[in-house]
């Protein structure tokens, strides 16, 4: 039998001991569970941004892994807490998710339904003593160990009784010949990613569309970071199936000065 894995996706950032001591809740009840670190970089109380990166994570890991959230600006509050499972027509089986229901899960719902979800109730499964200010360590660590150990979900808590807070997030806007959308978030190369999907982009026309972003235009979208001159903007479809604005081997928010919803307009597009 497989150990169980649960991935780890937090804003808790690598100063202090949260990530140490959320991963010892997970051990002390699951000592075989393998643990893979997404990040624990997420801008603090980044709802929208954590929502995004896990959408891009959830494809590469194998059926019943567990993904772990725990980007919680309502911690302490009558937030609920959460289990769920969602399937879509690609997913080969159901995807699991330990997370508040605030948000973080609007991306990976996209094209998705929840086939059975409930709000984290009995505290058999939590820590015997828990902190109104550390919910990661205290309540879905251990409920992620437990689920891993085989646990079955009902067992957590009750069925939800009203749908899954939802973010609210903008669709690029198609009109005469353009696209209107904007920078979701930047990620850790500097990278600008928008919400303009490659299913958007005619392929055969990429070359001779121009992408917009305040002053700045780019000439063309191109297959690789590379295709230009070290310092040249360029704009390319990135690994998450995006649009993304980037400088060869430089910064491209940093020089940019862009950010989080900064609008981006691709133009010359035949429909």
């Amino acid at each position: 039998m497989k150990p169980p894995l649960i991935t780890l996706t937090t804003d808790f950032g690598l100063t202090d001991s949260y990530v140490a001591q959320m991963k010892g809740s997970i051990l002390t009840i699951a000592p075989e569970a393998v643990l893979v670190d997404v990040t624990h970089n997420i801008p603090q109380q980044d709802c929208g941004a954590a929502a995004a990166v896990l959408a891009d994570v959830v494809g590469a890991f194998p059926a019943g892994t567990i993904h772990l959230v725990v980007v919680d600006p309502g911690v302490g509050t009558n937030r609920r807490a959460v289990a769920v499972e969602v399937r879509g027509d690609e997913d080969a089986a159901d995807l699991r998710f330990v997370a508040p229901d605030n948000g973080v899960l609007t991306r990976v719902l996209e094209n998705r339904s929840i086939t059975r979800a409930v709000r984290l109730a009995d505290p058999r499964f939590w820590r015997a003593s828990v902190s109104q200010t550390f919910h990661g360590r205290d309540i879905f660590g251990p409920v992620a160990a437990h689920w891993s150990l085989g646990v079955d979900l009902a067992e957590f808590g009750p069925p939800l009784d009203s749908p899954l807070i939802k973010l609210s997030i903008p669709a690029p806007i198609s009109k005469g010949g353009q696209i209107c959308g904007e920078v979701i978030r930047t990620d850790s190369f500097g990278n600008l990613i928008t919400n303009i999907g490659a299913e958007s982009l005619p392929e055969a026309d990429r070359s001779r569309l121009t992408v917009e972003i305040g002053t700045q235009r780019i000439a063309g979208i191109s297959r690789a970071y590379q295709d230009r001159s070290v310092g040249e903007l360029v704009a390319v479809i990135g690994s998450s199936g995006m649009l993304e604005i980037a400088i060869c081997c430089g910064r491209a928010g940093e020089i940019l000065a862009a950010w989080s919803g900064d609008k981006v307009i691709v133009r010359g597009i035949a429909w």
